[in-house]
């Protein structure tokens, strides 16, 4: 697969997945958030989008559920910090959804 933002061609897994962490943008985000069935993303999806790339870089690893769930909380409060809510943003949940939107990496075991 790829995707083709501001002219360049990017590379993508056959699952839909960047391969050059590098070449992530916001257009690329806006890109991959429709074939995952988002039809806008707004500022709640960006928090949670540069939330996960910020753990990212900080540790080098995709944050867990239940420990990003404790990082929503902290930084928007409990309403903000359920799987529910995370749902109702990424249908497919942060694993799968989100962290696909951030450019980041393909967890271990996630399809």
């Amino acid at each position: 697969m790829e995707a083709v933002v501001d002219g360049q061609t990017i590379e993508l897994s056959e699952a839909g997945w960047l391969l050059n962490l590098d070449e992530w943008s916001e257009g690329l985000a806006e890109q991959i958030s429709v074939t995952e069935q988002i039809a806008e993303l707004t500022e709640e999806h960006w928090n949670i989008i540069n939330m996960a790339r910020d753990y990212f870089k900080d540790t080098g690893t995709v944050c867990e559920p239940r420990k990003f769930s404790k990082l929503l909380a902290k930084e928007y409060g409990k309403d903000k910090s359920s799987q529910k809510y995370i749902y109702s943003l990424f249908p497919q949940g942060l694993i799968k959804c989100a962290n696909k939107v951030a450019g980041l990496p393909r967890p271990k075991g996630c399809s």
